[in-house]
């Protein structure tokens, strides 16, 4: 970004571990400043004033304006930009709110857009009142250095035609949040919406094709399973496999694991083509490419990295990459449109949620069904 540039001003909604992640993101960004943040949670405000107290930002910044909720941080006309990291089923409210308030916001929402279609649909419609306002949703796994470089590899057609993406997540289980709203599903939209519309969205992605049918098999077998929260028992899913059927005739599956902390990689993600295979690794930052011609022998292993990262988080600098190309389409008054739009993030959750109604009945679930429409 140019010097002539005025800094872009950002509020941050939600300051919980993912909105704190997004603070420190921005203070590494040039041309970037965190001149508020809103939270219903006292020890959330008071976790982001701490943060911001120690914290030493590219570009000097205002004394932190502190909300307790989103409308009168809205109201302030503080802000150019505005970071949804709060719980999932708030996403869509505020998003709402966001679309239909007099005053410009351009908007980045954690993943998942919202928890269901429903909202998913609302949100659209809401956006198409409001062309003035950019909207990009956080599926940033795409910016992951070693995925990136594989997604680049397979857009250049270094496999060739792409018929196979496999996508394994090994992990540990879902942290601890603020009233535990990510233990069930009402409040995250299930784990294959919550966790897994990133992988999703990087197999429709790769595979340049549209999602017709989903298959997954999937339980609650190790996690949170001696916990309770006002007498309920955790609901969400640890494991499944799920099966992605595409339009070009390209298949996708997920392996997710959620009680695999023994894993050196957290995702391992293979793509195979009618000429070759390429493989990325994370956190290792390695990518392999091979080719049906040149054989075991002349596979290339080689590490990825991305210099323009300032800051690593927990992401492996892909939210800090995100920040950094959603304030260029800002910059670009218009002409540039966000790289992960709505439609990205509603397919995301469709497939998710398809692959939710998979395991629930046994049966494979077309997205048109999800949809109510036909899918092109």
């Amino acid at each position: 970004m140019g010097s002539e540039r005025r800094a872009l001003r950002y509020g941050i909604i939600g300051v919980g571990m993912m909105g704190r992640e997004h603070l420190y993101n921005l203070a590494a960004l040039p041309g970037a400043m965190v001149v508020a943040v809103a939270d219903p949670h006292p020890g959330s405000r008071e976790a982001a004033l701490a943060a911001t107290a120690g914290l030493q930002s590219v570009v000097p910044s205002p004394p932190l304006k502190v909300f307790s909720d989103h409308e009168s941080l809205l109201d302030s006309g503080m802000c150019d930009v505005v970071v949804i990291a709060t719980p999932n089923m708030t996403h869509a409210q505020i998003l709402l709110d966001v679309l239909a308030h007099p005053k410009t916001h351009h908007v980045l929402v954690e993943k998942p857009l919202c928890t269901t279609i429903e909202d998913c649909y609302k949100v659209l419609e809401a956006a198409k009142a409001r062309p003035d306002i950019l909207v990009q949703v956080g599926l940033e796994y795409r910016y992951i250095p070693a995925v990136a470089e594989l997604l680049a590899q397979v857009k250049q057609n270094a496999v060739g035609n792409v018929r196979m993406v496999a996508i394994r997540e090994h992990r540990f289980p879902f942290l601890v949040k603020v009233n535990n709203w990510n233990r069930f599903n009402k409040n995250t939209g299930g784990t294959l919406v919550e966790k897994c519309c990133h992988f999703f969205d990087l197999m429709t992605l790769i595979a340049k094709s549209t999602p017709v049918r989903v298959m997954a098999s999937g339980s609650q077998s190790v996690n949170h399973l001696d916990e309770r929260y006002e007498g309920k028992v955790p609901d969400i899913l640890d494991n499944a496999y799920v099966i992605v059927e595409y339009k070009n005739g390209c298949r996708g599956i997920l392996d997710l694991c959620m009680f695999a902390e023994g894993s050196r990689n957290e995702q391992e993600i293979c793509v195979v083509g009618d000429a070759g295979k390429a493989e990325a690794f994370v956190p290792d930052s390695i990518v392999r490419l091979g080719s049906r011609m040149s054989g075991r022998e002349g596979v290339q292993t080689y590490e990825v990295h991305d210099k323009r990262v300032r800051y690593e988080g927990l992401h492996h600098g892909s939210s800090y990459l995100e920040h950094m190309e959603f304030a260029l389409a800002v910059h670009s008054h218009g002409t540039q449109r966000p790289a992960v739009g709505l439609d990205d993030g509603l397919m995301s959750v469709a497939v998710g949620v398809a692959a939710h109604k998979s395991i629930e009945t046994g049966k494979f679930i077309s997205i048109e069904e999800i949809l109510g429409r036909k899918v092109v």
